[in-house]
């Protein structure tokens, strides 16, 4: 089975190039990089930078986690809950229904076996362990988003429906998954989900897409929003920071739960991944929320030390009294029943910090119109 996945053809062709992003060979990010973004300076990390594992990449041990089935036994008391079990992968129960986002359950995010990042966090539990699910919802196809291993698992032992961006659906095809199990979305397009008082809302990014050498940009990324008559939740997928950020919070907020990714940034991916500085900002452009970081504290995709985000990301947060919620490794939390962050990462067995400084980016404060103060 081709891991790489399966490029889209026929009718799935002709729909993606219907697009207004499709520039004629792929996707395109539909607004220039804002200035001061990304540090035209600063080399890009090599293979070899990759390679060489650096100073604290990964814990020394697992973080602490919990065991989320007792709890999922009993339904949210507000109705929204959400569940983080690493990475991009988050339960959430939203009044009475259940979405999967990015489910990520394999060894590597690398079509490999034997090479690539493996991951240094285990889930709470097995995916055969997992509730029934309503919806899998899938932003992008990068390997630390769309999973063969875990793809392949859910097209056998489940009929559990897919949303997901313009093209992806070639892939979920090619790995098992039934074609009227797939729906795929053009930004600013909406699923209902048949059964459900579900609705799915893709919506804009500043990324890009591929698994191998040919397919840059060849499917969609998106943001996903979930949405019932009661609660509305935004996922940010993988971004950089963008000034859609303000149409969608016209166009579809506000959110109950906003998860945005502040893992794997580096000076220059500045326009393709937020990390925390800039996850504030895209917080506050959303017009706020309850904020559960995700992209973190699994893989090793970046330069930085493994806690670098989440250390950043808690110290700028309490000088502006930003919602935050950060939870442990299957954790279930409930927005509306906000609690005092504890730092649980910082375990003597995980290298934890006890007084990190927030992440500098110099010139990026006084570049951008919205400043964090």
């Amino acid at each position: 089975m081709n891991t790489f996945g399966r490029r889209a053809e026929g009718l799935r062709l002709e729909r993606m190039r219907a697009s207004p992003l499709w520039n004629g060979t792929g996707f395109r990010n539909v607004y220039p990089v804002l200035p001061g973004l990304r540090d035209t300076t600063a080399p890009r990390p090599t293979l070899r930078d990759f390679l060489s594992g650096g100073d604290r990449r990964t814990p020394d041990a697992p973080l602490p986690s919990i065991d989320p089935r007792e709890t999922w036994g009993r339904p949210p008391q507000s109705g929204l809950r959400a569940t983080w079990l690493g990475h991009s992968t988050v339960l959430i129960e939203i009044d009475g229904y259940r979405v999967l986002t990015d489910p990520v359950w394999g060894t590597r995010a690398s079509p490999f076996r034997l090479l690539g990042p493996r991951r240094f966090q285990p889930v709470p539990l097995r995916l055969r362990q997992m509730p029934e699910v309503d919806v899998v919802v899938i932003s992008h196809d990068h390997y630390d988003h769309l999973d063969y291993p875990t793809i392949r698992a859910l097209a056998r032992h489940s009929k559990v429906p897919f949303v997901t961006s313009l093209g992806v659906g070639a892939h979920l095809q090619a790995w098992g998954v039934a074609a009227e199990r797939i729906t795929e979305l053009d930004w600013w397009e909406s699923h209902p989900v048949p059964g459900t008082g579900l609705t799915i809302t893709a919506a804009p990014s500043q990324h890009f897409s591929g698994r191998g050498l040919k397919d840059r940009n060849a499917t969609l990324w998106s943001s996903m929003v979930m949405r019932t008559d009661r609660h509305s939740v935004f996922f940010s997928g993988d971004t950089g920071l963008t000034t859609e950020y303000l149409s969608i919070r016209e166009r579809l907020g506000p959110f109950d739960l906003v998860m945005l990714e502040v893992g794997a940034f580096h000076p220059s991916w500045g326009d393709i991944h937020l990390g925390p500085v800039n996850a504030l900002r895209a917080h506050a452009l959303l017009g706020g929320g309850a904020f559960l970081p995700v992209h973190w504290g699994t893989f090793s995709l970046a330069m930085h030390a493994w806690d670098e985000p989440v250390e950043t990301l808690l110290e700028l947060s309490r000088t502006r009294d930003t919602p935050l919620l950060l939870p442990r490794l299957g954790e279930a939390v409930e927005p509306a029943h906000l609690a005092p962050v504890a730092p649980w990462w910082r375990s003597p067995g995980t290298m934890g910090r006890t007084g990190a400084k927030p992440l500098e980016v110099p010139g990026l404060q006084r570049d951008l119109p919205w400043p964090l103060d």
